[in-house]
C-alpha cells in the first residue's frame, strides 16, 4: 500500500472510499443492475455486456502510469452525475423507458467513481470510463436498424465467397440455397450475437495500442467492416454445414462465433503490420519490439 501511495498518490482511504461509493451506487440501483446482467446472461444478442467490465479494467490498468500526474481528488461533479443518473432512472421508470433506466444506473456508477477520484483522473482514463456506457442493453429499435444493413451485406458477401470457391449458390433475400438445399440463415447472417462483441474487441485494440489519433479513429470507423468480415469467415462454413450436415451446424455456429473475437484481434494486428510495411505511420512512437 505504501508503494501505491508513493508512486500513484493513492492511499488506503482513497481505495476504501472508492469501494464504498461504488457499492453505494450499485445498491441504490440494484434492480437496474440485476436487470442488466440478467439480460446479458439470458439474451445472446446482449452477451457482449459481460465483456465490458474486464475490458474497462484492462484499459485503466494499461494507463495506470497516468495516475502519477493526476492524484485522486474528491469532486462535486461526481455527486452531480449521481443525482442526474438517479433522476434519469426515476423519470425512465415512470415512462417505461428501459434504456434510460439502465443508463441512469451506469451514470450513477460513473458519478460515484468521479466523486472519489476527481475529474482530472476521469479525463486521463476516458477510454476505460466511456466503454462503461456499453453496459446499457441496446434497445430493440437500434438493434433492428443495425441488423438490416448488416444482415444484407453479410448475406451478399457470404454468397460471393461460396461462389468464388466453386459452390453453386443462390440467394433470395437472406435465404441462401446451396446445391439445391435452402438454408435459412437470416438470423445467423445479421451477426447481432457477436457484432457488439467484435466492436468491443476493435475498441480495446484501438485504445490498447499507441496508435496515432487519426489511425485510431479510422480503426473505430471500420469496426462494422471488421464485424462483417469476421461474420463472413464464420458463416461460409456454417452455410455449408447447414446444407450438408445440419446436425452439427448449430453447434459449430455457436463455437465459431466466440472464435471470431481472437480472429478479429489477429486481423487488426495484421492490418497494422501491413500499414507499417507500406511505411504508413500508425504509432505515435516506436515500440521497443519494433525497433529491432
Amino acid at each position: 500500500m505504501k508503494l501505491i501511495r508513493t508512486k500513484y498518490h493513492w492511499g488506503a482511504r482513497h481505495i476504501v472510499a472508492l469501494i464504498c461509493m461504488i457499492a453505494a451506487a450499485v445498491f441504490a440501483s440494484w434492480e437496474q443492475w440485476k436487470d442488466i446482467f440478467t439480460i446479458a446472461w439470458n439474451d445472446e444478442e446482449s452477451s457482449h455486456i459481460l465483456l465490458v467490465i474486464p475490458i474497462a479494467v484492462w484499459l485503466v490498468w494499461i494507463r495506470r502510469i497516468r495516475f502519477r500526474r493526476c492524484p485522486p481528488k474528491a469532486s462535486w461533479v461526481g455527486f452531480a452525475i449521481v443525482v442526474f443518473g438517479w433522476a434519469l432512472s426515476a423519470w425512465s421508470y415512470n415512462n417505461a423507458f428501459d434504456a434510460g433506466l439502465h443508463g441512469g444506473a451506469v451514470l450513477m456508477l460513473i458519478g460515484a467513481i468521479t466523486a472519489v477520484v476527481g475529474t482530472q483522473v476521469i479525463a486521463n482514463q476516458v477510454p476505460g470510463i466511456a466503454i462503461l456506457l456499453l453496459l446499457i442493453p441496446v434497445p430493440g429499435t437500434i438493434r433492428l436498424a443495425i441488423a438490416g444493413p448488416l444482415q444484407n451485406a453479410t448475406a451478399r458477401a457470404t454468397t460471393l465467397t461460396l461462389e468464388l470457391f466453386g459452390f453453386w449458390v443462390e440467394r433470395s433475400g437472406n435465404l441462401v440455397v446451396i446445391d439445391g438445399v435452402p438454408v435459412a440463415v437470416a438470423e445467423a447472417c445479421n451477426g447481432m450475437r457477436m457484432v457488439f462483441a467484435l466492436i468491443l474487441v476493435v475498441y480495446a485494440f484501438a485504445f490498447t495500442m499507441p496508435l496515432r489519433n487519426s489511425v485510431r479513429i479510422l480503426v473505430l470507423l471500420l469496426s462494422p467492416v471488421t464485424a462483417i468480415l469476421c461474420n463472413v469467415i464464420r458463416l461460409t462454413p456454417t452455410v455449408l454445414l447447414y446444407g450438408r450436415a445440419p446436425s452439427i451446424a448449430d453447434q459449430f455456429h455457436e463455437i465459431a462465433g466466440w472464435m471470431m473475437l481472437p480472429i478479429a484481434f489477429f486481423l487488426l494486428v495484421l492490418g497494422m503490420k501491413a500499414l507499417r510495411w507500406a511505411l504508413i505511420p500508425t504509432y505515435r512512437f516506436t515500440l521497443a519490439s519494433q525497433s529491432m
